[in-house]
């Protein structure tokens, strides 16, 4: 977990489920109150799903819609249960339903709604291919199983083609944009992803590893089932609340559409802002999961997209760019985060100063600045920075701290000397005084000096009657 403040928050907005987890910004107690305390007084900020404005009250509005749609169905399913024999035996082969139906979507937003509407049940995207391999069938049998294709020479990840694509069709490659139709279940058949319209750049860390190396073996409009083992998905640590660890998992697949990937620069602003904030939830996402090198490849990735074109009328343009300004500042933030955990300080000093060439009182960033600079012994600059940030946020705890350690450091590190710092209400214009030494009272002789002084005159006595004695 990271183990510094500001430096440790994740720049976010209104997130996916796989998000919602404390545990997200992993701060130390102490450092995580600081840290609050400046959330709470940032409208835009913050922790790597969504939409961008307005994303919480849509999501509290899917919520709502999933649990009004949920009851329906759970007191459909009560109710078949107490009838005969084969009604009960085709309840327990039904696919059952999670509430984690939230994952980053990448799909048009045309077809948003749509598929908001369609995941809150779970009824089979792939009405006609109930077969027992998606139904019953252990992972295991279909692990051995003679008539699946290995995708991969270990054999952790097979496929079993449906209905086959059309004559001749290429399969798409690595950088392509492809559009597919897709429902995944874990071994108990419980349905934990589900898409309609899942849109992805292969290659770009959108999905997992199975679903990317599936496609690319994949003709367009071809139907096929994917086994997947953990590997490939998601591992040790799983996908709260659903996927537990270690879970291999089985798809069911179509691919609707292949093209070449967008160029940025020819999308609407609007567009790069979703794909950005996309991007930038996925990183936050391998962050969580402290997987930093994927979660700065996703930032930067983010940060491509999240660009402007100087066109159309003066205001229009002002406003844009001021929007795609915020979202940068936060994928910055965020980026820096990631490098500091990978230990690439000097990267996260340059990205930090991005930040702050975007909006110069950004505190985390100055923040950030701060602990780096004090790290490397650039005291006099990293006091000054950390100043600004103070000044800023007079009531951060790990704002004082970090001054404390740095004014220790600038003394040679001895802990003799107590630094205190100066009530917050007391900092004017003027805070260069801002650490004062603690006064001590003057202490009189010492006990070692009296000592000694003791031992000397015992030994002159001794010497002076072994003298005498002799004589």
């Amino acid at each position: 977990m990271v183990s510094i403040a500001l430096c440790s928050e994740m720049e976010t907005e209104a997130c996916c489920e796989e998000h919602k987890d404390p545990a997200v910004e992993p701060t130390e107690p102490e450092v995580r109150e600081a840290i609050s305390e400046i959330s709470d007084k940032r409208s835009h900020s913050e922790l790597p799903c969504g939409s961008a404005e307005g994303g919480e009250g849509l999501r509290r509005k899917e919520q709502a819609e999933t649990e009004s749609r949920t009851e329906p169905s759970k007191s459909t399913e009560i109710k078949s249960t107490s009838d005969g024999g084969e009604t009960e035996c085709r309840e327990k082969r039904r696919l059952k339903k999670t509430n984690s139906w939230k994952m980053v979507r990448f799909q048009d937003p045309s077809e948003e709604d749509d598929v908001l509407e369609n995941d809150t049940s779970a009824e089979s995207l792939f009405p006609g291919y109930a077969i027992e391999e998606w139904t019953s069938s252990t992972f295991e049998k279909l692990f051995m199983a003679e008539n699946w294709q290995d995708i991969t020479e270990d054999r952790l990840l097979r496929k079993k083609v449906l209905e086959p694509g059309a004559p001749l069709a290429p399969c798409p490659t690595w950088g392509q944009e492809v559009a597919v139709k897709m429902q995944c279940v874990v071994e108990d058949r419980t349905v934990v992803e589900k898409d309609r319209n899942l849109v992805f750049v292969i290659g770009e860390g959108d999905v997992n590893q199975a679903l990317e190396e599936c496609v690319m073996s994949m003709q367009r409009g071809e139907i096929t089932l994917l086994l997947a083992d953990s590997l490939y998905a998601y591992g040790l640590l799983g996908r709260e609340p659903d996927i537990p660890s270690w879970a291999p998992l089985l798809y069911q697949l179509q691919l609707l559409d292949i093209r070449e990937k967008a160029d940025p620069f020819a999308l609407p602003v609007a567009d790069r802002i979703r794909i950005g904030n996309q991007k930038r939830e996925r990183g936050n996402f391998h962050f969580q999961r402290e997987e930093y090198c994927m979660a700065a490849r996703a930032y930067c990735m983010a940060l491509d997209v999240l660009t402007t074109c100087s066109r159309g009328n003066a205001a229009g343009v002002a406003v844009e760019e001021e929007e795609v300004r915020d979202y940068r500042v936060k994928c910055l933030n965020n980026l820096a985060t990631a490098q500091l955990k990978l230990e690439q300080y000097e990267q996260a000093l340059h990205t930090t100063r991005d930040v702050l060439t975007l909006e110069p009182n950004n505190v985390k960033a100055l923040y950030r600045m701060g602990k780096v600079l004090s790290d490397n012994g650039e005291y006099k600059e990293a006091m000054e920075v950390l100043k600004k940030a103070l000044k800023l946020e007079p009531a951060t705890k790990a704002i004082h701290l970090e001054l404390s350690k740095l004014v220790k450091r600038q003394s040679g590190g001895k802990d003799t000397q107590e630094w205190k710092p100066k009530p917050a209400e007391m900092l004017g214009e003027n805070i260069a005084p801002f650490l004062i030494p603690s006064k001590k009272e003057p202490s009189g002789l010492s006990w070692k000096f009296i000592l000694g002084a003791l031992v000397m005159a015992l030994g002159s006595l001794v010497t002076a009657v072994i003298l005498t004695a002799r004589h």
